[in-house]
């Protein structure tokens, strides 16, 4: 099936599109345990991208799974495909000029490896959410520790299914410490400093 199958590359590239946005694009990759600030801080960061001007979208975790895999559950397996195909998708939004911000816990770390291979080396930026258990579980914003501590969700990130730090994550944002205004700070200094946005340096 494959041997017929040929990449037709595009007329307007990728380089085209950075050039009329007037900015770099990029996966800024937000993992983290549940409960951590991933899609809160990824959709506070797009907001103030959008009133930069830079042209961004949020995939978040929960949604994906409403729509493009729904048909994954939470083994080990389903975990690296859900993580797979949004690397898939991911690397589109890159091609078209623009930052996309991922928010998945991403437990394991070959998987988060797996997307950061697909793109080029200035193109993924690893940013770990990082929140202590306990804080988390004290949010617990959709129940989902009461629930896994009860039994009824098995496989659970962080209580019987393991999360993987990032071994060298280009930011590390602690939300347990910080306010959403300076976590999202972070991000932008981050972005301005690197010279993926425009900005002070």
């Amino acid at each position: 099936m494959l041997a017929n199958i040929v990449w037709h590359h595009t007329t307007i590239t990728k380089e085209d599109r950075r050039a009329r946005n007037g900015h770099h694009s990029a996966v800024l990759w937000f993992t983290g345990l549940s409960g951590s600030g991933k899609s809160t801080l990824a959709n506070a960061v797009s907001k103030k991208l959008f009133e930069l001007g830079v042209q961004n979208y949020v995939l978040d975790g929960d949604n994906i799974r409403h729509g493009l895999n729904k048909d994954l559950g939470f083994s080990a397996e389903d975990r690296t495909e859900n993580i797979r195909r949004i690397g898939e998708v991911a690397k589109l939004f890159v091609d078209s000029g623009q930052f996309v911000l991922t928010a998945f816990i991403s437990p394991f770390e070959r998987d988060r490896q797996l997307v950061r291979q697909l793109l080029e080396a200035d193109e993924f930026i690893e940013i770990y959410v990082k929140c202590p258990l306990e804080e988390c579980e004290k949010r617990d914003p959709k129940g989902l520790y009461k629930k896994a501590r009860n039994g009824e969700i098995r496989e659970f990130t962080g209580i019987d299914s393991p999360y993987e730090e990032p071994s060298s994550p280009e930011l590390i944002v602690e939300t347990h410490l910080y306010s959403l205004e300076e976590c999202v700070n972070q991000v932008i200094a981050y972005l301005r400093h690197h010279q993926r946005i425009k900005g002070e340096k």
